[in-house]
């Protein structure tokens, strides 16, 4: 290969959506592919041909559907093999955050929904759907969020996180590689799909809350609490991570040599593929002094492929120059060159004509999945009285708040045009399901944001007339035309109701005032009132745990999520998520993350420093009573506990177990969920639940920054919640200089 040839393997320098346009006949190729691929003789990779959304302008009038998008994928395809002078075939890169960001996908419950299960074996199941559906459109390459971890709420990716703790996202992340890329091996089946994991790494802990700002993190924060899903994701097998916008000591992850090379590819063996944050390669510029040093610098970093960035585009004069080695630039070449081999695109380029999956079938399958996740994260976060599940003597129920109605609050970020009359909203998943006879209805009362209460006195006469209220509030991530945006697609200037996304961030917590006008309006008839909150982030909404008789919290549940919610609330779903996030009182307590350093925690002068409600934390509609912990085995490297169903319905409860180090080299954190099991029993029932003590639990970062499982003395506590935990009877466990745990294997 040419020099030149070689530069264009490494590039993605166009958005997708400029490749074509769409004619009343079909679609036909730009000149800006036409260029593109001129101008490097082929072309490497692809970013977001079947991307929609309000930021790409496309829609269903311009854009490829289910029924043409494969075709339209063909079509571009057939023009850079033909381009090429080696035949070398594009990898097309899409966005799959929760599902394929594309026209007629199905959307998935966003990232903190799927936290709140607690399920990875659903989650793999959702994930491999959206796999299969990324790959019969034609796309190869899913981008998916998974390595964020959640430690100020503030910050508008929070949705993305699976939550605040390094177990649960390192479980959900495993998940996600299998089912997106199926068994390890070689090469990648017609349905399956190499996932490219964001973000490498810590990007998390932007000070304030705020994307893409600094980060401060030292190293041992760093390997203790964002490195570990990483970690699991090349475990599992990942073929992509995606180097973050955040610097770690100083230097961008883009261009972060010990982070990309000397831990990710030498220490842990990483043999895939490094891609580049949108535009991170030419921010470097502010540390080389222009973008083809700055393109050098990240290659050498171990960035294999840019995304939209100028300075990869002149690695030829990069070369050249002696700025960077033909080694390195040969290295990366390799990578990408593989990942296509392994996808089969030098054998069949084109995949319209290999995968024979009707969109139909895909689609009724999308539907059951989405439901499925957004029915699991329905938390129940208190239960006063019972009100819930709703009783037989509610005939009439008063549905408020600006989330009742609508469907285009509970979809998240990153999420394409749906179909008019896609999805179910509260109101219509309460009028569908309740029983004959249950009168319902319905006022906005207020909108999202701002503090316009005109609506208010309708709502409340509604509640003042009907045997129970439910309020339906939160936020939106709805990106609207009027949004605007920076060059990587992160909002700028807000349409009136987003809260929630990739860069609005907020300052508190707090929903628009007149959200809280109608709660406490309506709290104050008499009317037992129950709060929905449809929310991407923890908000601080206090006044929902005081005037109420019950929360709910739902993260962003897909289209369907009205159904999964109405069920919950009917009784004919227990309520089975738990809380992947603490929820605070206010932002000015912030952090409230459960694992935090084991010192002196005091309250403040001004209010407590306890969260809402903690980590781990949900309600079902029965109780569980939860059994000393005992150890067990031969060796004592098990740990059991009985659990029993104390109540009178059938439900799940999620067994969690924490370790506290009490005695350890290092400083140790309060506490840290190192397993967890979910259990459904009927009524009466008790089950022991058995965890080994290998050292998936036992293992911690010395101070080495190795992970090993090192001597000292530790409890062990299993509960339903972190905070619960604190109060749980423990088993004291002691590991000597001798000790070998189960599957030993250092993190």
């Amino acid at each position: 290969m040419t020099l030149r040839e070689k530069v264009g393997q490494l590039n993605q320098r166009m958005y997708g959506w400029d490749a074509y346009r769409r004619t009343p006949s079909g679609f036909e190729l730009t000149e800006a592919l036409y260029a593109e691929t001129e101008r490097f003789a082929g072309l490497g990779a692809l970013y977001g041909l079947l991307r929609a959304d309000a930021w790409s302008g496309v829609d269903h009038a311009t854009g490829a559907g289910a029924a043409d998008s494969a075709a339209l994928a063909e079509m571009v395809q057939r023009h850079v093999v033909g381009e090429s002078r080696l035949g070398i075939p594009a990898l097309f890169v899409e966005e799959v955050p929760h599902g394929h960001m594309a026209l007629d996908g199905t959307v998935f419950p966003v990232n903190l929904a799927v936290g709140a299960t607690w399920d990875p074996e659903l989650y793999e199941q959702a994930a491999a759907h959206a796999a299969a559906e990324l790959r019969a459109r034609g796309g190869h390459l899913a981008l998916v969020s998974a390595l964020d971890i959640a430690r100020d709420p503030r910050w508008g990716r929070t949705e993305e996180c699976f939550g605040e703790d390094p177990y649960l996202a390192s479980r959900l992340t495993e998940a996600l590689v299998r089912g997106m890329q199926g068994n390890p091996g070689d090469l990648f089946a017609p349905d399956k799909a190499p996932v490219v994991l964001k973000h490498f790494a810590g990007q998390g802990a932007t000070i304030g809350g705020r994307n893409s700002a600094e980060s401060e993190l030292g190293s041992r924060e760093l390997h203790e609490i964002h490195l570990p899903a990483a970690r699991a994701g090349v475990r599992a097998g990942a073929a992509a991570v995606m180097a973050a916008y955040n610097e770690v000591d100083g230097m961008p992850c883009s261009g972060n040599r010990a982070l990309l090379h000397d831990l990710l590819r030498r220490r842990w063996g990483f043999e895939g593929l490094v891609m580049a944050d949108g535009l991170a390669v030419d921010r470097l510029a502010r540390i080389t002094g222009d973008t083809i040093s700055a393109g050098a610098l990240a290659l050498s970093a171990g960035v294999d492929l840019s995304l939209w960035d100028e300075g990869f585009t002149h690695l030829e004069e990069a070369v050249e120059r002696g700025l960077v080695s033909e080694e390195s630039l040969n290295a990366a070449v390799a990578r990408v060159l593989r990942l296509k081999f392994r996808l089969g695109l030098f054998e069949r380029p084109c995949a319209a004509d290999r995968l024979a999956t009707a969109p139909t079938t895909l689609a009724a399958l999308g539907r059951d999945l989405s439901t499925a996740l957004a029915r699991a994260a329905v938390t129940l976060l208190h239960n006063d009285g019972g009100v819930l599940p709703i009783p037989s003597t509610a005939t009439r129920i008063a549905v408020l708040g600006p989330h009742a109605a609508t469907t285009a609050h509970q979809l998240g970020d990153y999420t394409a045009p749906q179909r008019p009359g896609t999805g179910t909203s509260v109101l219509d998943g309460l009028r569908r399901l309740a029983p004959p006879g249950v009168e319902i209805t319905h006022a906005r009362g207020c909108a999202l944001t701002g503090d316009d209460t005109s609506g208010v006195p309708e709502a409340v006469a509604l509640a003042d007339a009907a045997d129970l209220a439910v309020l339906v509030l939160g936020g939106s991530s709805a990106r609207t035309p009027e949004t605007g945006f920076a060059a990587n697609g992160a909002a700028q200037q807000t349409g009136s109701e987003m809260t929630c996304g990739e860069g609005v961030d907020l300052a508190g917590l707090r929903l628009g005032e007149a959200q809280y006008e109608l709660l406490r309006a309506a709290s104050v008839t008499g009317t037992p009132a129950v709060v929905v909150l449809v929310q991407g982030r923890p908000h601080a909404v206090p006044e929902a745990a005081d005037l109420t008789a019950a929360l709910l919290t739902v993260w962003y549940p897909g289209p369907w999520g009205g159904d999964a919610i109405a069920e919950v609330l009917l009784g004919h779903a227990e309520p089975v998520g738990r809380l992947p996030v603490s929820v605070p009182r206010s932002a000015a307590q912030l952090p409230v993350y459960y694992n935090h350093k084991d010192t002196e925690y005091g309250a403040y002068v001004d209010d407590s420093a306890e969260p809402l409600y903690s980590f781990g934390h949900g309600l079902s509609y029965t109780t569980f009573a939860y059994g000393p912990p005992r150890l067990s085995g031969l060796s004592g490297h098990t740990v059991e506990v009985d659990v029993t169903n104390t109540g009178e319905r059938r439900g799940r409860t999620v067994v969690q177990l924490y370790i506290r180090r009490l005695l350890t080299p290092v400083w140790p954190r309060t506490l840290e969920l190192r397993a967890f099991r979910s259990l459904d029993l009927a009524p009466g029932e008790c089950r022991t639940v058995t965890f080994p003590l290998g050292a998936d639990q036992l293992a911690q970062v010395g101070a080495d920054l190795e992970s090993a499982v090192l001597p000292g003395t530790l409890e062990v506590r299993i509960a339903e919640s972190a905070r619960a935990a604190l109060d749980a009877v423990p088993v004291l466990f002691r590991v000597d200089q001798n000790f070998t745990a189960p599957d030993a294997t250092p993190l």
